[in-house]
């Protein structure tokens, strides 16, 4: 299988872009093309044959994805698959990329594989970088019904038979909306432990957009992808739950006023996935209601 990567920059993270660079370039087997995308800012210096795009502006996560999926021709055809990689991330091991191959060689409707994300002083791997529910044994490998956007390898044939990741999301549930289009096109999605990038323990709510947008993109999410009868018990699940969690009073004032954007703003073409893979979500360990 032909592998390429795709790796968006703001361009504030030279030397860690160079070391993960470094770690690509150092993976067995055939030659990796890679495409860095500044989102919105020069993408820097880069080792000879990576190629670069600039963007104008800031396109988010999903538009600078998406650009750098076309560099590799129309949904990324030129390529069997796709690497997309934090610039802030390490590839740990030099067997990755070739455990990818083997991994959708064995499989041919195993359309997304995200590794495991490891501090690389502790090499502890937060909950929430497990994408199921049952996450307290993270060197457990299995199926999964969602991926991690930093860290992760797409067929794409997915690409092209679904579409791109949404570009309006700009952060935060961009890959969850492409995982459901996928498993209800009928690929598969593994969480593989031995598949391992390197990166720096986190908060998501770092971003100053976090609590509207992770509000806002979930009402789109449930808009676009879910059967109508679960769309209110999926938001008022997660509605639930982040009053439980007890933000702090702007992070909810921000929170309630991404929701309320949820539902008054589009959301894009709606298709609700098939009742048959609700149940399938059900199987994997994550029923689409949470």
């Amino acid at each position: 299988m032909k592998l390429g990567a795709v790796i968006i920059t703001m361009g504030n993270r030279p030397e860690e872009l160079r070391a993960l660079l470094d770690s690509v370039s150092a993976q067995d087997g055939d030659r990796i093309e890679v495409v860095v995308v500044g989102n919105g800012a020069p993408p820097g210096d880069v080792p000879a044959g990576v190629r670069t795009v600039e963007l104008p502006e800031n396109l988010g996560i999903p538009g600078g994805r998406n650009v750098g999926i076309e560099a590799f021709g129309p949904s990324g055809a030129d390529v069997d698959a796709l690497l997309f990689l934090d610039d802030d991330g390490l590839l740990a091991h030099p067997d990755t990329a070739e455990l990818c191959r083997r991994a959708f060689e064995a499989d041919p409707r195993l359309g997304i594989i995200t590794f495991r994300i490891a501090d690389p002083d502790t090499g502890v791997t937060q909950r929430r970088h497990v994408p199921r529910l049952r996450a307290a044994d993270p060197m457990r490998s299995s199926g999964v019904t969602t991926f991690l956007g930093g860290a992760n390898a797409v067929r794409t044939r997915v690409l092209a038979e679904v579409g791109p990741l949404p570009e309006a999301f700009f952060y935060a549930h961009e890959e969850t909306d492409l995982a459901w289009r996928a498993l209800d096109a009928g690929w598969g999605i593994d969480y593989r432990a031995d598949m391992v990038l390197n990166h720096p323990t986190t908060a998501p709510s770092r971003h100053a957009v976090h609590h509207r947008m992770v509000a806002r993109n979930r009402v789109w999410l449930a808009r676009r992808n879910l059967p109508a009868p679960l769309v209110p018990f999926y938001l008022g699940v997660w509605l639930l739950l982040t009053l439980l969690r007890r933000p702090s009073r702007p992070a909810l004032k921000a929170w309630f006023g991404g929701f309320r954007e949820g539902w008054s703003t589009p959301c894009g073409v709606r298709r609700p996935m098939k009742w048959r893979t609700v149940w399938r979500l059900t199987r994997l360990g994550r029923p689409p209601v949470i």
